[in-house]
């Protein structure tokens, strides 16, 4: 087994490619914490992964809920050997239509929530463990109306490799994984809540036609991304960013909807 006897912590593990990521690590042997600010579905996962989970609800991104998870994490872990900084939002912010407000959030949710997760986690990580921030292909795609969450998929990416400077001292290897479009709930959430089975599917159809590989990915594969990082196959690979994308923004080309 790839992560035998490592003990991982897994920021909002309690759905999508988190828990997918949280499921593969537990296979390949790992004790995994999980957090999540909904204490149901965090309850849920923890049930469905097993004794070799253990689940925090936190709120990553409020300094009294980190000091009082990493309390908790050096009591019941000890040391840890991964840091998969997962959690995170996405929103809509079209320029010249957008409320500060809400810019705000989701910066400091993906970046400041992020950057304090590692920083809190440091004193904890043993020497040669593995940090994985969770990107995007919106690091590169400029979709309208998306700029707060591209901006703080690029800054993770700028973040990584500082940090890896911060900590190569240690040989403490830091990483981004980037997926694509990827099956999760996060689909269904926010204004997409209320799409009807038509807009669904075009949405679907839409994302499959600009793909090379003709699909969605799934979060499983994602998972496998993570593991890898996470793992020592890649115990000479540092401050990079892994696209998980089916050739979104590297071939983009190739994809149905430019076949002839």
């Amino acid at each position: 087994m790839k992560l035998a006897g490592k003990k991982a912590i897994i920021t909002g593990g309690n759905s999508g490619i988190g828990l997918a990521t949280a499921r593969l690590f537990i296979a390949e042997g790992a004790e995994v914490a999980i957090t999540g600010r909904d204490r149901q579905t965090l309850d849920e996962a923890v049930a469905e992964l097993g004794p070799s989970a253990r689940g925090y609800r936190a709120d990553v991104t409020v300094a009294k809920d980190r000091r009082r998870l990493f309390t908790a994490l050096a009591q019941d872990f000890g040391k840890l050997d991964i840091v998969f900084a997962n959690a995170g939002i996405s929103g809509r912010t079209p320029v010249g239509a957008t409320e500060e407000s809400t810019f705000e959030n989701i910066i400091h949710t993906n970046l400041n929530g992020a950057f304090f997760t590692v920083n809190s986690a440091v004193p904890l990580l043993n020497d040669g463990a593995s940090i994985i921030f969770n990107g995007s292909v919106h690091n590169y795609l400029g979709q309208p109306g998306y700029a707060a969450y591209a901006a703080t998929k690029g800054g993770l990416v700028s973040m990584a490799r500082a940090i890896a400077a911060d900590l190569a001292p240690r040989n403490i290897r830091v990483n981004v994984v980037a997926p694509g479009a990827t099956k999760t709930p996060i689909w269904k959430r926010g204004a997409r809540a209320s799409a009807t089975t038509e807009e669904t599917a075009k949405l679907t159809n839409f994302v499959s036609s600009a793909t090379p590989l003709g699909r969605w990915g799934e979060a499983e594969e994602q998972a496998k991304a993570a593991l890898f990082l996470a793992s020592d196959d890649s115990s000479y690979i540092n401050a990079i960013e892994l696209v998980v994308d089916g050739g979104l923004t590297g071939a983009p080309f190739g994809a149905p909807a430019f076949r002839v």
